[in-house]
Order: structure tokens, then C-alpha cells, then sequence
């Protein structure tokens, strides 16, 4: 790999660097911030800001404006950089390759490899990991144009854009463009790429309006002032464009923070060798339970392999759910570093400061999270009422880091919301590899099931249920009209005529995690309270099955 530029380190503790590649001049400016960022990703939620420079500049220059315009404090508002461009062929913008912003979004992808089960991500540009990376993401991908620069973001970007994104080959297409003072009348594409329009005619005006279904038109560059109401409200997640929710707006507040706890034995993460370290995490409540009296519920988040806690909380829809029915949702940042032991000793923290309801603690997860949220079954089950992991998990007596575990719950009853995809490449469900069908058996098991989990994975092809082997006590089937999709129940009683265990696939799902998921699940946990003498309480069959047949 081809030697990379030192990274000079400004005064102010701000980082500037530049390089060339193949096709175009890179300069990278991250300004100083106040952030948590050694323990918190701020990576989904930070913009990608991409100015197309007007003339090329050295790195003062580029900082200077940088600062002027405002770029500066939106991205020291999200510990995020400003990226300066310039294309390398003579003649400037007017003779730049038409696949030039598609080379950009390649070369600025990060890499994947694994490590112990983690994924472990190169920074992008630089190739390796360090203090100095991009945090912008591809989902909030900006561009900033001038004069020539805004002429060729016109001509060959508001359309839709394929490439070598953030995770392969796919819809690359800009959120928003940035575009002042065009000299070309631009003829749009694509509907749904959202453009501030800033000092142009009333014709360029004119043609953007006809085309676009977003825009907003300006004398006069206002930055800070155009992110917050228009720029910084857009996503594009998989190709579409979504709105972004407004957290204040809604009397919601995602509060970033960290507990210092013991490393215990088990950890298998990067801070192993420590005595104690810090787990980052992003707490989501309603403003006013600070004030109330009444404790509230506690829900454990843990984020995907290669994810992290603000991406888990938002594509979930956790967040939303927790909105709208007053619990706290703690989504835990970069838990593949932590333990189940470590997690308990942060819940302990976490109760100190703010106010939970120590009978109504519950765990979910996606993926790896969800192998989490197994180990929290499997190791300190009465610390919790209820969990719902999601599409994963390993073997019993296996924890997160596929490593044997000492201690494994044999009799303490733990109520179970699982559900996983039923067209995921990835094993989620008993018909899809065997450690499924035995983690199904086990949780039956202890949470004393009536009807027995006797499935054979070898005789798959012939179950009367071709997902799980069996039916339920009880079978629903609920209708997730977002997502044309159907969630499919299976309710189990137990031998004191409650339901603690719920097993759940949908159609049409890959691996991911759904918002009719995640809320579903919620209205299963917060059946169930965990009493002081560590017995269970809640959650018959009558009513459990009153939540998903009305």
C-alpha cells in the first residue's frame, strides 16, 4: 500500500493532512472537539461533509474557510472532519472525470476484518487505525459546491449514483448538494437528492424546483443555519431518502456517557489486560422522566458486530419505542469489549444515576447483541425480567466471544422474545443450523415449557412446523404493513400457565432488525417485573396472548 501523509497536529489540537490520488487531491481537516470519542462511535450520525473545492488550495486556505463558512463548528459539533476536493486533471472541474465522486466514496470506505469475533474497522484514507480517521458517514454524505465545483456536482450528481460503498457495491447517490452560484442550467435525474440553491438565477431555480422534490433557495450561504433546518435533516439509507428524527423536537434527549467498571476474568476484548476500563454508551429517554417520581424501565441495547450503539438505536427503532412508551434504553457502545459480568456491574451505575426501576430491567440485541443478550440469560438472569435477543446466537453454554462459560442458568425462569429472519443467509432459526434448535430446547427447558422441544435438526424436511419443528401453544401472525411483511408468533405456556417464551421469524427479513420487531418485543418485557426475593411476576397466557390477537 502506497505510504500515506503525516498528520500535522495544529495548536489548538486540530489535525490537518493531505495527498494525492488517482483522481483527485484530498485535504482532510478535523477540528478540535469535546466529544466522547474514545468510547463513543459518533460515526452514524456524523456527516460526511465533502467540499468541491472552487480552486484548488493548500491546507490554510482550506481551513480558513473551513472556519468562515461555519463547516468548522458543525463538525466539531459531531466529531466528525471537513474534506476538501480537487480533481487532478488539467483543466480543472471542467475536464474532472464524470465517476469522480464515485472514486471518492471508494477510496473512503472503511474495511473490515475480524478479530476474537469483532469487527475491527481501518480508518478511511489513512489505512490503519489511530486518533486520526473520518468519522463522516456515506449516509450522510453532503456535497458543497462553488461556481465550476457546483457546475460539475449539477452535470453529473443529481442522479443516481452507483458504487463501491461502505459495505460493497451499491447505491452511492448524495444526500444533499450544496450548489452556489451555477453557471449551467442543471436537469435533474433523480426526484430525491435535496439541493440548497444559493445566489443562482431564477431559472437555474426554476429547473432545480421542477426536478427535485426538496429545494431550498437562498441569497446568501448560511452554513450552520441551512444544516440545522434543511442539509443536516436528510439520510439516505440504503438507497432511499429518509428524514431524520427530530430528538428535541420530540422531548427526547440521546445522552453519550461511559461507567468505569472491573474487567473481569472472562473478558476476551481489547482491554483484557486492564484492572478496570470504560463502557461507552448512548442513553434515550423523554426529558421529563428526570423530574418525575415514578422509577422507570431499563432496556439494554447491544448493537450488531461492526455496528455500534447510535446505529443499533436508530435503525432499530428502539429508540422510537422508547419514546413512545417512557423507558430508558441504554444502547451500549462497543460491548464485544465488555462482559455479561461488566454489563451488571454498569447497570448497578446506571441505576445511581438515573431512575430505574430495579423489577423492570430488561436486554435486547441484534446479532452479536443479541448472543449478548443470550449471555445475560445464561449468567445473571435475575437481574433481569425479561429479554429479547434477535437474529443470533451460538450454542448453549457458549458466551459472546464463543468461549465456554463457568456458570450457566439451569433453573432460573427468564422470559424470551426471539425473532429472527426467515430469508437471513445467516443462522437465526432452528431450520437453519442445529445450534438454534438447541439454544430453542434449552430456554424451553428452564423457563419449564409444557410442551416438550423433542426437534431433530437432521430431520429437518420433515417437521410439521419447517421453521422451528414445532408450533407454538399458540400461533400469530402479525402484519408489519411498513415493511409489507408478516412477524410470526409462536407462544409457549408454562407449567404455572404463563408465557415466557415467544418465538418469533419474519418473512421476507434478511439479517437485520425491524421496528414491528423491536416493538412487538417490548410489549412482551414489560409484562414481566423481577421481585426482590428474585421471583418473577406477570405475564399469563391469557394476557400475553391479548397482546398479540387483538
Amino acid at each position: 500500500m502506497e505510504k500515506m501523509p503525516d498528520v500535522v497536529v495544529l495548536d489548538d489540537g486540530s489535525k490537518l493532512w493531505e495527498h494525492t490520488f488517482e483522481k483527485f487531491w484530498a485535504k482532510v481537516y478535523v477540528p478540535k472537539c469535546d466529544l466522547l470519542t474514545d468510547v463513543i462511535n459518533y460515526g452514524f450520525r456524523a456527516p460526511y461533509l465533502l467540499v468541491f473545492e472552487e480552486h484548488k488550495t493548500d491546507c490554510q486556505e482550506a481551513r480558513k474557510f473551513a472556519d468562515e463558512s461555519g463547516l468548522t463548528k458543525i463538525a466539531a459539533e459531531f466529531g466528525t472532519s471537513v474534506v476538501f476536493i480537487y480533481p487532478v486533471n488539467e483543466g480543472g472541474w471542467s475536464n474532472a472525470p464524470a465517476d469522480l465522486f464515485a472514486s471518492i466514496i471508494s477510496e473512503s470506505k472503511i474495511s473490515q476484518y475480524y478479530q476474537d469475533g469483532a469487527a475491527l474497522m481501518r480508518n478511511r484514507f489513512t489505512g490503519s487505525w489511530g486518533d486520526f480517521f473520518i468519522r463522516g458517514a456515506v449516509l450522510r454524505t453532503y456535497l458543497y459546491g462553488v461556481g465550476a465545483s457546483a457546475d460539475y456536482i449539477a452535470q453529473n450528481c443529481l442522479q443516481r449514483i452507483e458504487g463501491d460503498g461502505l459495505y460493497g457495491k451499491g447505491d452511492i447517490t448524495p444526500v444533499v448538494c450544496i450548489l452556489e452560484n451555477l453557471s449551467v442550467i442543471p436537469s435533474p435525474q433523480a426526484r430525491d437528492i435535496p439541493v440548497v440553491s444559493v445566489g443562482n438565477s431564477d431559472a437555474v431555480n426554476k429547473a432545480l424546483q421542477a426536478g427535485l422534490d426538496h429545494v431550498l433557495v437562498k441569497d446568501s450561504a448560511d452554513y450552520i443555519e441551512d444544516f440545522k433546518q434543511f442539509v443536516g435533516t436528510f439520510r439516505r439509507m440504503v438507497g432511499h431518502l429518509e428524514k431524520e428524527a427530530d430528538l428535541e423536537q420530540m422531548g427526547m434527549v440521546a445522552e453519550p456517557g461511559y461507567c468505569v467498571v472491573p474487567t473481569s476474568p472472562d473478558n476476551r476484548g481489547d482491554d483484557r489486560e486492564t484492572t478496570e476500563h470504560k463502557i461507552g454508551y448512548v442513553a434515550y429517554y423523554n426529558k421529563e422522566i428526570l423530574n418525575q417520581t415514578q422509577r422507570v424501565p431499563l432496556v439494554m441495547c447491544f448493537h450488531g458486530g461492526g455496528d455500534s450503539a447510535m446505529c443499533m438505536a436508530s435503525l432499530s427503532g428502539w429508540f422510537m419505542v422508547a419514546a413512545k412508551y417512557n423507558f430508558l434504553l441504554v444502547s451500549v457502545e462497543n460491548h464485544l469489549n465488555s462482559t455479561a459480568t461488566e454489563t451488571v456491574a454498569m447497570i448497578e451505575q446506571l441505576k445511581e444515576k438515573y431512575p430505574v426501576d430495579s423489577g423492570k430491567i430488561y436486554s435486547t440485541g441484534f446479532s452479536m447483541g443479541g448472543c449478548k443478550s443470550w449471555d445475560m440469560f445464561q449468567e445473571y438472569p435475575k437481574v433481569f425480567a425479561a429479554i429479547a435477543p434477535m437474529d443470533a446466537t451460538f450454542d448453549v453454554g457458549l458466551n459472546v466471544y464463543g468461549q465456554k462459560i463457568d456458570r450457566i442458568n439451569e433453573e432460573t425462569i427468564l422470559p424470551v422474545f426471539y425473532v429472527g429472519g426467515e430469508k437471513t443467509p445467516l443462522p437465526e432459526l432452528p431450520f437453519q443450523e442445529e445450534k438454534c434448535a438447541n439454544r430453542m430446547a434449552y430456554v424451553l427447558k428452564v423457563n419449564k415449557a409444557v410442551t416438550e422441544y423433542n426437534v431433530k435438526y437432521e430431520e429437518k424436511d420433515s417437521w410439521a412446523n419447517p421453521i422451528w419443528g414445532i408450533d407454538g401453544d399458540v400461533v400469530c401472525k402479525l402484519k408489519d404493513t411498513v415493511r409489507n411483511s408478516v412477524l410470526t408468533l409462536n407462544l409457549f405456556e408454562s407449567e404455572n400457565g404463563c408465557c415466557y417464551c415467544v418465538f418469533g421469524c419474519v418473512s421476507d427479513q434478511g439479517h437485520e432488525v425491524r421496528h414491528h420487531s423491536c416493538e412487538n418485543a417490548w410489549k412482551f418485557l414489560s409484562q414481566f417485573r423481577r421481585l426482590p426475593d428474585g421471583e418473577l411476576a406477570g405475564g399469563s397466557m391469557e394476557d400475553i396472548k391479548k397482546l398479540y390477537e387483538a
